[in-house]
């Protein structure tokens, strides 16, 4: 019996809430809405890390950040780390990526986070023992996604397998910036692209000023976006002629800041009808302290609005970048039907089980404000995930959602048991087949985010580190910083308004849930390596 090939599709930055089926009544997916009525919704999927590499990693290992040590951005994933991808190549699948993988650094600058003191009096250790694993990096290879030699280099390209995957179509960076091999593609097509794209040859639009925001002059058939679409029917126009399954990563770079749609899609929403979410307008001591800080950094105009971490916005600012995010997933959008077509006009429709996720989210506007940083509100952490089997795949009650818990961690163990492979030790994912299958609902009794800041934030001169557990009722988040705590009603509280950790009528459901946390932070505790034998 031949096995399935597998496509699953990723978008950069996106809300679960930003998707026509998941009740959005502004933005069109049709695409999407009919994978989710064709397959299974998960109303109630979270990521294992807010911020991108640290999640892009666990999806392709199965564990949490705190065991494949990509904590937070700028740490590469270990190349002796197993991928559930490599699995399935070990099968016989043909593998690819198309688009963004950020497994490894982008840039080569210095971290943000400052470097540790060395004690008074003490003696520095020497080089090669300053790190708590020796010799981490000495293998090399962790330069391959690095700007500065896509650029230098005119010969530098991935060398495959690359974390298990035999096809690589590289798109590094963001908007109409993306670099890789996306860039190398561009400049056959149009010469010196540094005369074409960014902000400084930028179309003039003066309806538009929210920060980090151009209307580039890139046209839409030679945007990332457009790229990966083409690269992805390349792939499956190879896969077609191969005697073997398919697994298929296509990863669009987009929705992300910069916020740069082009051609229609720029203006195809006008801000005047973006809805901002309820807590956009919560009132000052309504919110929670590094909220506050936010807030007040923009009001004293010291907050960061052109870095890579969240600040407080203008109402203004958040319904422009609403508007051209709505942009940017609808030309998304449309691209997944381009590949789905040609999914099916080369007949490997029948045998490919389809996936849609995303990275993480972005505040987009939830507690006034954008971007992303450590505050686990439903905006960042919470990503829409459809899983849609092959018509002849066993499914009961296609087209209906689920409420199960469930997380990126969760999505290679799935895969792999779809493919009939039985994981590796030491992955933490939960198979979701019975949830997409026959729809049961308790697979998970909770969900465990992780959250290492790469970057100082809240006003601090150092990046904050956060714990978060999700149940079916309520959500609990215990950061590194004095008594900040969060404790949310999620069922009667969606906007996460009003914080229960300190009153006293909840004091037994905070104590249940840090419970509840210290037993998934227990739970979660790494397995692997198995032991040698006896002691």
């Amino acid at each position: 019996m031949r096995k399935p090939n597998f496509l699953l599709i990723t978008t950069d930055q996106q809300c679960a809430d930003h998707v026509g089926c998941y009740g959005n009544t502004v933005l069109k997916t049709p695409v999407i809405d009919s994978l989710a009525q064709q397959g299974r919704r998960f109303d109630r999927f979270y990521v294992a890390s807010g911020v991108c590499m640290p999640n892009r990693a666990s999806l392709m290992t199965g564990r949490l950040p705190s065991l494949h040590d990509t904590r937070c951005n700028g740490i590469p994933l270990s190349r002796s780390a197993t991928t559930f991808v490599e699995l399935l190549r070990a099968a016989g699948y043909k593998t690819g990526l198309v688009g963004k993988c950020h497994l490894q650094n982008m840039t080569d600058l210095p971290p943000e986070m400052p470097t540790p003191a060395l004690p008074q009096g003490k003696v520095a250790p020497p080089d090669g023992l300053s790190d708590a694993m020796k010799n981490r990096w000495h293998e090399g290879g962790y330069d391959m996604e690095l700007l500065r030699l896509w650029r230098e280099n005119p010969s530098h390209r991935v060398q495959t397998p690359y974390y298990g995957f035999d096809h690589v179509d590289l798109a590094t960076m963001h908007g109409d910036l993306v670099e890789g091999d996306y860039a190398r593609w561009l400049v056959d097509q149009v010469g010196d692209i540094d005369q074409l794209r960014g902000q400084k040859n930028a179309l003039k639009d003066e309806r538009y000023s929210a920060p980090q925001a151009w209307r580039t002059q890139v046209p839409e058939h030679q945007y990332p976006t457009a790229w990966t679409g083409d690269r992805a029917v390349d792939f499956l126009d190879m896969a077609a002629q191969e005697d073997a399954p398919f697994f298929l990563h296509c990863s669009f770079a987009d929705p992300h800041h910069p916020f740069t749609p082009p051609g229609k899609y720029w203006d195809m929403y006008d801000p005047e009808d973006i809805v901002l979410p309820n807590s956009f307008y919560a009132e000052y001591d309504q919110c929670f302290d590094p909220v506050k800080t936010l807030r007040r950094q923009r009001e004293n105009g010291d907050a960061r609005i052109t870095s890579t971490v969240g600040f407080a916005a203008t109402e203004r600012e958040a319904k422009e970048s609403l508007a051209l995010t709505y942009g940017m997933i609808t030309m998304i959008d449309d691209t997944v039907g381009r590949i789905l077509q040609k999914l099916e006009a080369l007949g490997l429709d029948k045998d490919t089980v389809v996936i849609f996720t995303s990275d993480h989210g972005d505040f987009m506007g939830s507690h006034g404000l954008l971007l992303k940083s450590a505050l686990h509100y439903q905006s960042l952490v919470r990503v829409p995930f459809i899983w849609k089997e092959p018509a002849h795949g066993r499914m009961q009650s296609r087209g209906e959602a689920t409420q199960a818990l469930a997380s990126t961690l969760d999505i290679s163990t799935t895969i792999l048991s779809r493919a009939g492979l039985a994981p590796y030790f030491g992955i933490q994912g939960v198979d979701l087949a019975p949830v997409v299958h026959e729809n049961q609902a308790d697979i998970r009794k909770a969900v465990l985010i992780e959250e290492d800041g790469h970057a100082p934030t809240f006003g601090l001169d150092h990046p904050v580190r956060a714990r978060t557990v999700v149940t079916n009722d309520y959500r609990l988040t215990v950061y590194d910083e004095g008594d900040w705590v969060e404790l949310y009603d999620l069922r009667r509280d969606p906007d996460e308004l009003t914080n229960l950790a300190n009153d006293p009528g909840f004091s037994q459901v905070r104590s249940q849930m840090f419970e509840v946390l210290a037993r998934e932070l227990m739970m979660s505790a790494d397995r692997s390596p198995f032991p040698l034998g006896r002691a």
